[in-house]
């Protein structure tokens, strides 16, 4: 199921984006209203889940332009406790309402109800298949492919790489490796460090795959690779004697 995640603040977005990843939803993300009803229009979510206190523009004015030409569910999410606001958003066709601060576990139960009051089937098991550029991971045969290249992960191995390249160019600290790798029990940083080194010898294989950099006391970063830049030949140096002009 793919839920569109609407939040102004980047910190809260990452990791509501993050722990709904892990819950196996597809996420779109967006940190404003019209980014928001851009990738409402392209994206077409089974469920939006809308900040109400947007900035520069608020929660109810997204919910508003939904409605009026969709019957999408939508789950609005708010900071102020206030019985007007909870009034205006049913008003307006809200499904549902939280407020925050909220345990992440309610927030997940609440969007499976919803779905399921939609008539949707809310699927378990494997992520969305990831696009980077032209590099694509497909979770359910743990293969990662570029062109006709395809390199075979171990299951481990493929949930390490995903969760990097979700967040490419970003950080990913270790212990968000390993909750997402091994669960709520976590693991192993010699496991972790033994998996990655395993994984940058298979991407070096054609070369252009991308590299995963360690960023020391926090974390891993995957970079995409770059194309070498083409030179132009040199000029032909001028034949000795020639006439100046």
């Amino acid at each position: 199921m793919k839920v569109l995640l609407v939040e102004d603040d980047p910190d809260q977005l990452d990791i509501t984006a993050y722990m709904l990843r892990r819950e196996h939803f597809a996420v779109v993300e967006a940190s404003d209203g019209a980014q928001a009803l851009r990738r409402f229009k392209i994206e077409r979510p089974d469920l939006v889940v809308v900040n109400l206190a947007l900035a520069p523009s608020d929660g109810v004015e997204v919910l508003r332009q939904i409605r009026a030409e969709d019957h999408t569910p939508v789950l609005v999410v708010t900071g102020r406790n206030d019985q007007q606001d909870l009034f205006r958003c049913f008003e307006l066709g809200a499904d549902d309402f939280i407020t925050k601060p909220y345990v992440f576990k309610e927030l997940t139960l609440r969007i499976r109800a919803i779905l399921r009051r939609a008539g949707g089937s809310v699927r378990e098991g494997t992520e969305a298949r990831l696009e980077h550029g032209d590099l694509s991971l497909d979770p359910e045969s743990h293969q990662v492919a570029r062109g006709s290249f395809v390199l075979r992960l171990t299951p481990t191995e493929f949930r390490i790489l995903y969760a990097l390249v979700q967040s490419a160019e970003h950080v990913v600290p270790v212990n968000r490796l390993f909750t997402y790798v091994w669960g709520n029990e976590g693991g192993a940083a010699n496991s972790l460090r033994s998996h990655i080194c395993h994984l940058r010898k298979k991407l070096t294989l054609d070369g252009s795959h991308g590299s995963i950099a360690s960023v020391p006391g926090i974390g891993y970063v995957f970079r995409a690779s770059v194309p070498p830049r083409q030179t132009a030949p040199d000029a032909p140096a001028p034949e000795q004697g020639a006439a100046s002009s």
